[in-house]
């Protein structure tokens, strides 16, 4: 594992990496986060009669926008073209809350590790905003990235990681 930062040039400055003689091969990530709350809140959202409509599909929406538009949000990511966004919610009891896990993918030569950990973030925000009304102590936590693959560093995931 390099100790490197790419970001920076020799001098220390920011810099964006020049991808351009990198061979172009698939590329997924997988990132997780949650939106913890009451249990009455997740009710609320369960039910769809929260106050501003549609909390899951407004934020799958919002998700994957977020993932298209990484380049305009994060400095020095790559506009890239994305051939599959998903992202699923599911409601989790014991949190109680709202579990989000977005795929991103492309065929390409950077891979998409920020595009989706930046559709999780959005989609938890989102989350947060249309439910605020009802629960202002909710919190947004544990977003990470769980696993990437492709590209010149392989494939990685949490688990590989931590033995």
């Amino acid at each position: 594992m390099s100790t490197r930062l790419t970001h920076l040039d020799e001098t220390g400055a920011a810099r964006m990496v020049d991808v351009g003689d990198k061979a172009e091969t698939v590329r997924v990530a997988v990132a997780e986060g949650s939106v913890k709350m009451q249990s009455a809140t997740l009710t609320l959202i369960k039910s769809g009669n929260a106050a501003k409509g549609d909390v899951i599909g407004t934020a799958r929406i919002a998700g994957i926008m977020a993932a298209k538009k990484t380049h305009d949000l994060i400095p020095l990511c790559h506009p890239l073209l994305l051939s599959k966004i998903s992202v699923d919610i599911e409601a989790d009891e014991a949190l109680p809350g709202l579990h989000v896990v977005a795929t991103v993918k492309l065929t390409g030569k950077t891979g998409v590790e920020m595009e989706a950990l930046t559709a999780v973030s959005v989609a938890c925000l989102t989350i947060y905003d249309m439910a605020k009304a009802a629960d202002k102590g909710m919190t947004i936590q544990d977003i990470r990235l769980l696993q990437k693959s492709g590209g010149k560093s392989g494939d990685w995931s949490v688990g590989a990681s931590e033995n």
